[in-house]
């Protein structure tokens, strides 16, 4: 599709939301646990007469396990040892203060006189308990956290890790890490018992959770009463929900759906630069894309100023590396424009000429690459149409799949050559977590299970080392390395666009976008 139609067409879709937004809305369709439409103008009464806020999220959930899951944390039920203050600094939080006895012994302190929800203490054992289980059900956390031993002590947690591990308490932060209650195992998928501001009164899988205040908590009771935390992985059913009143907070809104929402008088819309890149994630296998150099021809095919113009409305910057440049590790080189030549001259140079009928083919046999995506992120099914237009110019056809779990997907089977992704890559203000866990055998966030074996050494440095400034060395010298292998192409910093009801008070955008319910949320 040639640029000024794909602009005619985001008119076209803008002008569709803005109609849209006149019309009563249809209810939170596919499994979002919504009310049935007559009953939108008794539920806003019930909610604010009993303090009470509905909450649309954008993606499902199956379980609250916080071992599979990271729901837990955002929904305030339970919470991790360490969090990030505005500054994206590591900061207390279940853990009041933490030593380095050396460079492999630490010792936490666990804050006194917390409860969890059922009433029971806080304590050193219960906090070592709980990340046993984690690591006993998650490899990669079990990685990640490098975890030789614990010994409980009252309050007192000593850790001694595998081997140098300055950044523990960084990686303690991860919402799989959030401490809960273990005794009860069989009702943790679905009650699990945290320390947070909520208790779980009823759970839905892949609809949502009805959360109750949990008056004892240890750092003020929270100020709503209830919250329904409905799941909705349909941008436009979440900016309706937002528009007809049946939603306080709807999360990750399509940009499309922004101009409208700001007409209602009645709504605000946050749109603030976040931690996280939009990309291109490469099977490793694939037939096409184990060559370099189709790799790189689809890093310069993209279009990333299209991409912000066009299809995120400025509500994003574009890509040069995982890192966006205002972290302190993050690249300053610009971004990469669009290069169809260059894209074609490189897959001409892996094999691939053009045919009678003008399409790229090796041994008779022409290009086609699946693509797959998914609608939480809503943009990301526009980007893959978008390089799907784009493509088709140098001969290059591409096979769209929209999914529904796309990391269950693309884990459990590699039918599949690229993927239109997103991630997390400095929940913590350090670039160590998306190294290893994106880009190293293992982690968390490799599903396609990417191995650069260049990275080795400089990761085990960068694990190794606590000075500030040589790890953000190091950390420029790992993404040259990586990007030199094109797991990933880098397309776009998108913002956090979150639509408000004007009756939310106390809400605050976290760029780490591990909470969002907390003690403070407020309705009037």
């Amino acid at each position: 599709m040639a640029l000024t139609a794909w602009k005619k067409w985001k008119k076209y879709a803008l002008a569709t939301a803005i109609s849209a937004s006149m019309i009563v809305s249809a209810g939170c369709s596919g499994g979002a646990s919504a009310p049935e439409a007559g009953d939108q103008d008794r539920t806003a009464a019930e909610a604010a007469a009993s303090k009470r806020a509905v909450v649309l999220f954008h993606v499902k959930s199956s379980t609250l396990d916080p071992a599979d899951n990271i729901i837990t944390v955002k929904a305030g039920i339970a919470e991790t040892l360490t969090r990030l203050d505005a500054d994206l600094g590591v900061k207390p939080w279940l853990a009041a203060s933490w030593t380095a006895v050396d460079a492999s012994r630490w010792e936490f302190l666990i804050r006194d006189n917390v409860t969890f929800q059922d009433g029971s203490p806080l304590t050193a054992e219960a906090v070592k308990a709980s990340l046993e289980r984690t690591m006993a059900r998650n490899e990669s956390m079990k990685l990640a956290l490098k975890i030789r031993s614990m010994t409980a002590e009252g309050q007192k947690l000593a850790v001694e890790t595998l081997e140098p591990h300055p950044a523990l308490a960084s990686e303690l932060l991860n919402p799989h890490t959030a401490i809960i209650q273990v005794k009860e195992e069989a009702s943790i998928a679905s009650a699990p018992v945290g320390t947070g501001p909520f208790r779980v009164a009823s759970f839905a899988q892949d609809a949502g959770i009805e959360l109750e205040r949990h008056d004892g908590y240890w750092d003020g009771a929270a100020k709503l009463e209830q919250v329904s935390f409905r799941f909705n992985e349909d941008g436009n059913v979440r900016a309706l929900a937002l528009q007809s009143g049946e939603a306080d907070i709807a999360t990750q809104l399509p940009a499309e759906s922004v101009e409208a929402i700001r007409l209602n008088s009645k709504l605000k819309v946050e749109s603030e630069p976040g931690l996280r890149v939009h990309f291109l994630l490469f099977n490793p296998q694939g037939e096409a894309t184990r060559d370099l150099r189709v790799r790189q021809a689809f890093d310069v095919l993209l279009d990333r100023r299209s991409i912000v113009e066009d299809i995120m409305l400025g509500h994003a910057a574009p890509a040069n590396g995982p890192f966006n440049e205002r972290l302190p590790f993050g690249r300053t080189a610009a971004a990469a424009e669009q290069d169809l030549d260059k894209a074609k001259q490189l897959l001409e140079q892996a094999g691939y000429a053009p045919d009678a009928g003008g399409s790229l083919a090796k041994d008779g046999k022409k290009l086609t690459l699946k693509l797959l995506t998914y609608k939480a992120r809503p943009e990301l099914p526009l980007i893959a149409q978008l390089l799907q237009s784009d493509a088709a110019k140098i001969g290059v056809a591409i096979d769209i799949r929209t999914v529904e779990n796309i990391d269950d997907t693309i884990r459990q089977n590699r039918d599949w050559d690229l993927v239109t992704y997103s991630n997390l890559s400095a929940p913590r203000g350090d670039g160590g977590f998306f190294l290893n866990s994106a880009l190293m055998p293992g982690g968390s966030l490799n599903a396609a299970d990417i191995r650069i074996d260049e990275l080795t050494d400089v990761m085990q440095t960068l694990n190794a080392t606590s000075e500030a400034e040589r790890r953000i060395a190091l950390t420029r010298e790992a993404v040259d390395i990586a990007m030199s292998r094109t797991p990933h192409a880098y397309a776009v910093y998108p913002n956090l666009i979150v639509g408000l009801s004007e009756r939310i008070a106390g809400w605050r955008t976290d760029p780490s976008e591990y909470t969002i319910l907390t003690n403070e949320l407020d309705v009037s």
